[in-house]
C-alpha cells in the first residue's frame, strides 16, 4: 500500500467514525462516549462542534482547529469545558450546561441550519 493510499484510507476511516458518532448523538442524544479524537474530525472534514446550551437552548459551532487541547483529546472531553457566553453574562458566572449535539463541517448558518436532535423537533 503506497502513502497516498494509506492517507486516503485513514480519512475514510476517520470520516466512518465520525458520521457514526453524529448518528449516535443526532438519534439517541448519546451516549457521547466513545468518541472520535479532535485530530480526526478535522482529518475527516468536520472542522466544527455544534454544541446546545441547556439555558437558555441556543445552539453554537465550536472550530475544533482553535481549541487549545491536545489533537489526540476525544470530543466528548470537550463537553465539560464548554461555557455559554449569553447565559454566563446574565449569571454573572460562568454558565456550563450544554450538550454536545454533533460534528458539522460547516457553521451554523442560514444555508446549513443547526441540527435536530428529533425529527419532531423541527
Amino acid at each position: 500500500m503506497s502513502a497516498e493510499e494509506a492517507v486516503k484510507a485513514r480519512k475514510e476511516a476517520d470520516k466512518l467514525a465520525c458520521v457514526a458518532w453524529n448518528y449516535r448523538m443526532l438519534g439517541y442524544k448519546g451516549p457521547a462516549q466513545p468518541s472520535p479524537t479532535i485530530g480526526d474530525a478535522i482529518n475527516a472534514g468536520f472542522l466544527y462542534l455544534e454544541v446546545r446550551c441547556l439555558g437558555c437552548d441556543t445552539n453554537q459551532t465550536v472550530a475544533l482547529g482553535i481549541i487549545r487541547r491536545p489533537k489526540t483529546t476525544p470530543v466528548h472531553e470537550l463537553e465539560r469545558y464548554m461555557r455559554c457566553k449569553d447565559c454566563s453574562q446574565v449569571r454573572g458566572y460562568p454558565y456550563k450546561r450544554s450538550a454536545l449535539v454533533a460534528l458539522r463541517p460547516t457553521k451554523i448558518s442560514a444555508d446549513h441550519p443547526a441540527s435536530y436532535w428529533w425529527p419532531g423537533e423541527r
